[in-house]
């Protein structure tokens, strides 16, 4: 099975706390979380990411730069802009860029 690996930004750190847990209850999905933009740039350079799951209070300059940055990588990263639905929409939107991952 593949592990995938997610990096969650956002500002409101109750709501990281909860993607993080529903990401991880799920079997080799993994979560960092992260409310300073100025560090994700390097995170994500200098770690294994699969998915920049973007949630509420982000400046929408800094989204739109994240995704450019996560394109022109030399390793594949999606971004996911996530701002709630729940679970169930949360593992739809990574099936969707990852289908032979479903179960």
């Amino acid at each position: 099975m593949k592990t995938l690996n997610f990096l969650v930004i956002g500002k409101n750190q109750e709501i990281l706390e909860t993607l993080k847990r529903i990401i991880e209850n799920n079997d080799g999905w993994k979560a960092e979380i992260q409310s300073d933009e100025m560090v994700c740039r390097d995170y994500i350079e200098e770690n294994q990411v699969d998915i920049v799951l973007l949630s509420s209070g982000l400046d929408e300059e800094f989204e739109n730069e994240i995704k450019v940055f996560c394109e022109n990588l030399d390793k594949d990263v999606k971004v996911i802009d996530h701002y709630g639905g729940g679970s169930g929409l949360l593992k739809n939107e990574v099936y969707t860029l990852f289908p032979n991952l479903q179960p």
